[in-house]
């Protein structure tokens, strides 16, 4: 059912304030590659984000960690990392480490993870975005879009200064939730029959003691046996709003920092939340900052090692594991990751678990010892031939997403988008015509791994 409106700009007050070969919509992790990729390989690229800085999930979400990286292998601890995602993710944690913004690999399960800082991911990407020609635009939101059959020709941008448009013969829709997409009338769905994964309100705690720590939690940065029973019977008691007993602690590259990934946000009733709901959205911030106190009360007083902790960061937004998916001309299925298939089109390699965060329990399957890569199709809407869409916003089962959502899949699924519009522009064809083949080649000349 289509619940757009084409409208013509000649008809329209607003003025045309730019016009590029390819508008970004969001600057998370897909955005930013998308972005940058785009601009290197020679095309006129904006990008818009609501807010001051990219990050999207990963810092205004303060997801802290780069998820997806490495392969999940059995008897880990005895195990170095052993990386399978390159490219522009690798470049770009590259430039972490460069100012002292990321970690070494930590062990999280059965699988490996980096730790960043925030504030630096921030300027890594300004600069990257500087550095190659992008035209940033922060603080501006995507209000509208202009379809003309089954393109889209501009899109309307709210901002401070007012209204206007912008106009491309290519769109990458990298807001996580599909914004552009559903704008324009697309068909989307919500998880499994409408019910999405909880979200969640991570932080952060400075003047923790690091060898208490890793006394208590080892190598592991998945709480032991004892703190998920502490956790269980502290919330049972009432003594401490704790409903997650699973918890993860991540040192972070400050000294006596650590990001705390703990809560679990649901409605009255543990009803689950959709955060595409500004009720809902709502209600999971207030309550998230809420049960972050909690937790850090909880482990300032049974925790040894956080006793004089300091709880000094909550993001600007709950962090959103999931909204909608987009209707693609493939569909990520759940059969697909947990066989590990590796098809002709895929573009990014995943060994990150299905990661369930929905109901009372987090759940993890893990994908031991291989990997599956995802299909270029799962980013091409069905029903426009001009605009492609990168991150958790891909065509995908409920479980899939569960796995593919992560960082590192992301900046590579941007990193994707951008090689396809290259080739969409100069042959001057729609999305679901990209030489996939040619895709392949032209990202591992780019160093990713396919």
């Amino acid at each position: 059912m289509k619940n757009w409106k084409e409208t013509a700009l000649a008809e329209t007050a607003s003025p045309v304030l730019a016009e590029a070969d390819v508008v970004v919509c969001g600057g998370g992790p897909s955005g930013v590659a998308a972005a940058v990729m785009s601009a290197r390989s020679g095309l006129k690229t904006i990008l818009i984000e609501k807010n001051g800085f990219c990050g999207g999930g990963a810092v205004a979400g303060l997801s802290g960690t780069i998820c997806g990286l490495f392969l999940t292998q059995d008897d880990i601890e005895s195990k170095d990392a052993k990386q399978i995602v390159f490219g522009f993710a690798e470049e770009f944690r590259a430039r972490l480490l460069a100012k002292g913004g990321a970690t070494a690999p930590q062990i999280y399960g059965n699988t490996h993870v980096v730790t960043f800082d925030p504030l630096i991911w921030r300027e890594a990407a300004d600069d990257l975005l500087e550095e190659s020609g992008v035209q940033c635009l922060y603080h501006t939101y995507m209000t509208e879009v202009v379809r003309d059959g089954d393109e889209i020709t501009a899109i309307r941008v709210d901002s401070k200064a007012g209204s206007t448009f912008l106009k491309a013969k290519a769109f990458i829709d990298t807001s996580g939730d599909a914004a552009l997409v559903t704008k324009a009338g697309c068909e989307y769905s919500f998880g499994d029959k409408g019910a999405i994964q909880n979200p969640t309100m991570i932080f952060r705690l400075s003047d923790v003691v690091e060898s208490d720590f890793y006394d208590y939690f080892g190598k592991n940065t998945i709480c032991p046996p004892d703190m998920i029973e502490q956790l269980k019977t502290a919330f049972e008691s009432r003594e401490y709003d704790t409903p997650r007993n699973k918890v993860w602690v991540f040192p972070t590259p400050q000294k006596g920092v650590f990001l705390m990934n703990c809560t679990r946000l649901a409605g009255q009733d543990n009803r689950l939340l959709n955060v595409v709901d500004p009720a809902d959205f709502t209600y999971a911030e207030v309550y998230g900052r809420r049960q972050a106190r909690a937790y850090h009360r909880f482990f300032k007083d049974k925790i040894k090692g956080f006793e004089e902790s300091q709880l000094i960061d909550m993001p600007p937004e709950v962090g959103i594991r999931q909204t909608r998916t987009i209707s693609g001309e493939t569909t990520l299925t759940n059969e697909h990751v947990a066989n590990c298939d590796k098809p002709e089109d895929g573009v990014v390699r995943s060994s990150w678990p299905i990661e369930m965060h929905a109901g009372e329990k987090s759940k993890l399957h893990w994908l031991m010892e291989d990997y599956y890569e995802v299909p270029y199709g799962t980013l091409v809407p069905k029903e426009l031939d001009n605009v492609i869409v990168a991150g958790r916003c891909l065509s995908a089962e409920h479980e899939a997403l569960a796995s593919a959502r992560v960082t590192a899949q992301c900046f590579e699924l941007g990193h994707a988008a951008s090689v396809a519009t290259k080739q969409k522009i100069d042959k001057a064809i729609n999305y679901r015509d990209v030489d996939t083949k040619e895709l392949r080649e032209a990202m591992r000349a780019a160093g990713s791994a396919l």
